[in-house]
């Protein structure tokens, strides 16, 4: 695989992972954890994906300032250059505006590639070759591109994205964007043949993605992307300019402020064996079952008529269990969470009333 220097790749790994409460926590979130015992975290196996086509030099990490010693430890060599330290968390269009214009500092004719760094991809080789042709479409054009999955389920928990007419085999014009559909409406989407998945992954050339920012979020860009802040980014005086501005800037989404009012937005199609791991369902569904649908991600079981279970205990710790079917119980630290695995999206609740009760100590 070729390697080009006007490639580079933000990796954005600043966020708690609080669905993943209590194996993710606030101090060491799901990003930096082996949920299936690969022997490297979700943000190693990131890294390590796109450093197969991008210099290590050109791959950034973008994280709130508590995680800065766990990029360090998980990825050895790091330059610190390379990790741009969040004040604060202020959503997505905030943290890839700032990358955006540090990048640019860097190299004017940036091709960028923007990922989580949470997501699973089954199919490394096929993903690969995809961003390869992504980057190369960035360097040409001055377009906004993101990566379409095919659905296989009416899924409510992605977005969805609604294709146009056909630029080449594998990219499309964008009609339009969803957020997390009802029910009724994903089975629509899924039966029409025209909605896609939307991987959250994102592709453009720098300068494409710095006028789509103005265009869009003017108020983002009045206060990272002004003449005065330009000339700070690569300095010294850097860090005191992001802890001044960064607090005030809008708290949007880069799919809200800029990918559903942009029209000039194409996707690229792709069948990679990809998660976005935003769930336990999503964990439980990826995951080797026994024979009664009971998915155990670590630590002793001694299982009696329980089904459709996900287990995830220490490994020092034995579980035993009767008459229990559909639970999540998750047991780590100075916390044990046992709760029906349909109703898991209550877990954000749990941490919300434990932090408002108790403090961060089980946060």
């Amino acid at each position: 695989m070729s390697i080009n220097n006007n490639n580079y790749c933000v990796i954005m790994c600043g966020g708690i992972g609080s669905r993943f409460w209590p194996l993710s926590r606030k101090s060491y979130p799901k990003q930096f954890l082996d949920f299936f015992g690969t022997g490297y975290s979700l943000l190693q196996q990131t890294f390590q994906r796109f450093n197969q086509i991008i210099p290590t030099e050109n791959i950034f990490f973008v994280t709130n300032k508590s995680y800065a010693n766990l990029i360090k430890a998980q990825i050895p060599g790091i330059d610190d250059s390379r990790i741009l330290l969040e004040p604060m968390r202020r959503n997505t269009a905030p943290c890839i505006a700032w990358a955006t214009y540090h990048i640019y500092a860097i190299n004017p004719n940036a091709n960028i590639v923007v990922t989580p760094s949470d997501h699973l991809i089954m199919n490394e080789g096929n993903f690969v070759q995809l961003i390869e042709s992504a980057l190369k479409f960035a360097g040409h054009t001055d377009n906004l591109l993101t990566l379409g999955i095919k659905p296989n389920r009416p899924e409510t928990g992605y977005g969805y994205i609604q294709i146009d007419e056909e630029h080449s085999d594998i990219f499309y014009k964008v009609k339009t964007f969803t957020e997390k559909p009802e029910l009724d409406l994903a089975k629509v989407f899924v039966e029409s043949g025209e909605f896609y998945w939307n991987s959250g992954i994102f592709i453009w050339n720098v300068n494409s993605i710095m006028n789509a920012l103005q265009k869009s979020i003017p108020d983002l860009t009045a206060r990272l992307g002004t003449e005065e802040a330009m000339s700070v980014y690569g300095t010294d005086k850097e860090y005191s300019f992001i802890d001044e501005n960064y607090p005030a800037c809008p708290n949007i989404s880069i799919d809200f402020g800029v990918m559903e009012k942009a029209e000039n937005v194409y996707v690229l199609l792709g069948d990679f064996g990809w998660s976005d791991l935003g769930t336990w369902n999503s964990i439980y569904e990826l995951s080797d079952k026994d024979d009664n649908e009971n998915v155990i991600r670590e630590g002793e079981t001694m299982l009696y008529d329980c089904k459709d279970n996900i287990i995830a205990m220490p490994k020092d710790k034995l579980l035993v269990m009767q008459d229990m079917n559909g639970y999540l119980i998750a047991d780590s630290n100075n916390v044990l969470l046992i709760c029906k695995k349909e109703e898991e999206k209550s877990i954000r609740k749990f941490v919300t009333d434990a932090q408002l009760k108790l403090g961060d100590e089980y946060i």
